[in-house]
């Protein structure tokens, strides 16, 4: 199967688990004041790297091997049982008042079965600043596009 085969193949699933997360009634909201834009992620990539944000990708696996951004850690899909479980793993020895960005990227913003129930945990959990990444698109038109770092692979 062609390279262009398997990415067809990807998002194909990747918008398939976003209709079913919408027709599931996925539909929490995130307060605006709550949104990260990626030109402030971008500048702050230093105190990712430095551990004063800890930045978590809460999308699909093959999404995060493609390309993500540098410093972030991986939870999994927060649509999934196995996904939240992780996150909370991931974040149970965290001060709650650590700052923590998410992001996903996997589909459209309005479409995303992933940031929403991961923002919600992590709110349910006590964390006190907490920020989603604001890809109204895609992680590659939204970030990768203007020129902001990634890495492929694990």
């Amino acid at each position: 199967m062609s390279l262009l085969h398997k990415l067809s193949a990807i998002s194909t699933a990747a918008l398939l688990a976003c209709s079913l997360a919408i027709a599931a009634g996925e539909t929490q909201t995130i307060p605006t004041s709550d949104l990260m834009p990626t030109s402030q992620l971008n500048n702050q990539l230093t105190e990712v790297k430095a551990g004063k944000i800890v930045l978590i990708h809460v999308g699909f696996l093959v999404m995060y091997r493609m390309g993500h951004i540098p410093g972030s850690r991986y939870a999994g899909p927060a649509s999934r049982p196995e996904g939240m479980v992780a996150l909370e793993k991931l974040v149970a020895k965290l001060p709650h008042d650590q700052q923590v960005v998410i992001y996903c990227g996997c589909c459209p913003w309005t479409d995303c079965p992933n940031i929403r129930p991961a923002y919600h945990k992590l709110k349910q959990l006590g964390f006190t600043h907490v920020k989603a990444l604001s890809i109204p698109d895609r992680l590659g038109s939204d970030w990768t596009s203007k020129g902001y770092p990634i890495v492929n692979g694990d």
